[in-house]
């Protein structure tokens, strides 16, 4: 078996928000994606990779922005890993 992994930055903690970021790696060897590779995410939701046989497997930790920083940029917060296995020959 092999995994290929997918990432998703979605809007907001909601599973079905709009993609805003992603990446993929593929443990199979089929594909060779890389960063930026596309201009359009791989899906428009998190429910959408589910509909189409990806598990998710981690979902990111809710932590609420300390007083005074709500309007901070750092990093993508509400980040969603997914996997789906591949029998290998």
């Amino acid at each position: 078996m092999r995994q290929q992994v997918l990432v998703l930055y979605l809007a907001t903690s909601a599973l079905d928000s709009e993609v805003v970021g992603w990446a993929r790696y593929d443990g199979t060897g089929r594909t060779r994606p890389t960063t930026g590779d596309s201009d359009e995410p791989p899906y428009e939701s998190g429910v959408r990779a589910l509909e189409d046989g990806w598990r998710l497997f981690q979902a990111s930790q809710l932590i609420p922005p300390q007083a005074g920083h709500e309007y901070d940029t750092s990093f993508l917060k509400h980040e969603f890993f997914f996997e789906k296995l591949h029998e290998t020959v």
